[in-house]
């Protein structure tokens, strides 16, 4: 309700953002929690308005500048600027000294650096946005965006996930629109006018009379009179290409259906992010005891070494589970050989083994065994899996998938599924794994 009031009392704030980072005003304003106030003291904070001020406010997925104001003894900093409905820009201040009271003249300043790594990603948003159209389509369309000094976030319509090749594409374009050092230009215009141009709207963004239209990128290749890239756009933006010094894709995922984000940084950002991978690069390099471009080869050689052993180690979990099922249990309490009412029941705890192995442990045991029941349960990274694998010769009498419930339910799970002569089943406590035998040795 204070700022609807505000509102009907005050001009627009006007924006002076565009040319210049430092500006004189008068504080028309101040406002703490709900209610209009006429002074704030040292070490308070308060909401400010002003007749006119350097500070973007938050909108169109750029987020609001901070910086710093001054007066004569008195200082305070901008942690945040948004912006009404009905144009009043408001600057979140904590007062560092003095007293800052309403109709005050005072000094705005912006982060400019800040202020630069903003421009920057907010440009490349604009290149990316033309780029995507390129490799991917005109159905590209813009569908949200976050402009922030480290990095940018970009929404846009596509039906699947980009591919490495097309993200790849995507950004050799954009650095080469970079590369191309050409001049931004804005241009103030009627929305028709602006869409005649050829100009592309941004998602969720509300024109009046008048609209700002953005140019970037040179020329287009089929088109040399028109504008590479050109969008209507209230932001901040780069001078010139140049400016955004590098872009860098960094991830590239799915929002809802039909729409994707990719994430980039660019300018220091980007330098930074290319750094940091260049670190990771070298310290992975060293514990491998390779050169960084023999990284490839060495965790492929790796990758294979560890399949290697993991089917060595499969194999050699086979031969234990299946050698010799007459001479007793591996481990544990397990039962091998017992036979039970005219059935022989096999029985084998193993530990470390993951499931996928055990229905092929089965089937082997099964193999050279007439009217028999075979119980594998194994446990591996505190969890515990049960099969249970019965002869053909006796699925009339003896169901799989009736006894493998029956180990589940010991194992703490609900139950398992399968067909008369093979189930398999889990559950959470491997420590049960026993139990679980013991139960299906005692249903037969």
């Amino acid at each position: 309700i204070i700022w609807l009031d505000l509102s009907q009392s005050l001009e627009p704030t006007e924006f002076l953002g565009y040319n210049s980072d430092t500006a004189e005003a008068v504080v028309t304003g101040l406002v703490a929690g709900d209610a209009e106030i006429e002074s704030i003291c040292e070490n308070g904070t308060a909401c400010m308005l002003v007749n006119q001020t350097p500070f973007y406010a938050e909108s169109g997925g750029q987020i609001g500048d901070i910086g710093t104001i001054s007066w004569d003894g008195g200082l305070a900093r901008i942690t945040d600027t948004q912006k009404t409905s009905s144009g009043l820009f408001i600057h979140h201040i904590n007062v560092d000294a003095g007293t800052l009271m309403t109709g005050q003249a005072i000094c705005l300043q912006i982060d400019a650096k800040r202020r630069l790594n903003l421009r920057a990603n907010h440009s490349a948003t604009h290149l990316l946005h033309e780029a995507l159209r390129v490799v991917l389509g005109n159905h590209v369309v813009q569908k949200g965006s976050l402009v922030s000094p480290d990095r940018l976030r970009f929404d846009f319509s596509h039906h699947t996930a980009v591919s490495v090749d097309e993200l790849d594409q995507v950004q050799q374009i954009v650095n080469a629109r970079v590369r191309m050092n050409s001049e931004v230009t804005t241009l103030i215009m009627a929305p028709d006018a602006a869409i005649e141009l050829g100009a592309l709207a941004l998602f969720g963004e509300k024109y009046g009379d008048e609209v700002r239209v953005v140019q970037m990128g040179g020329m287009a290749d089929k088109n040399p009179d028109k504008a590479w890239s050109v969008e209507l756009c209230g932001g901040t933006h780069v001078a010139r290409t140049g400016d955004i010094s590098l872009f860098r894709v960094i991830s590239e995922s799915a929002v809802s259906s039909g729409v994707r984000r990719i994430e980039a940084v660019t300018h220091e950002g980007a330098l930074s992010w290319i750094d940091a991978r260049d670190a990771i690069l070298a310290k992975t390099a060293d514990l491998l005891r390779v050169a960084p471009d023999q990284l490839t080869e060495r965790v492929a050689q790796l990758i294979e070494d560890r399949k290697k052993a993991e089917r060595d180690m499969s194999q050699l979990r086979r031969k234990i589970a299946v050698a010799d099922h007459n001479s007793g249990p591996i481990t544990g309490s397990g039962i091998a050989g017992e036979v039970i009412n005219g059935v022989t029941f096999v029985g084998r705890l193993l530990e470390d083994t993951p499931a996928r192995e055990l229905k092929s442990m089965a089937d082997e045991i099964r193999s050279n065994l007439k009217k028999a029941v075979i119980c594998l349960v194994a446990t591996d990274a505190g969890k515990a899996s049960i099969v249970v694998s019965v002869t053909a010769d006796i699925t009339n009498q003896k169901n799989a998938v009736d006894l493998v419930k029956i180990g589940s339910t010991a194992l703490g799970g609900n139950g398992g599924g399968g067909r008369p002569d093979m189930a398999q089943a889990g559950g959470p406590n491997a420590d049960k794994a026993a139990e679980a035998l013991r139960a299906v040795s005692a249903a037969l």
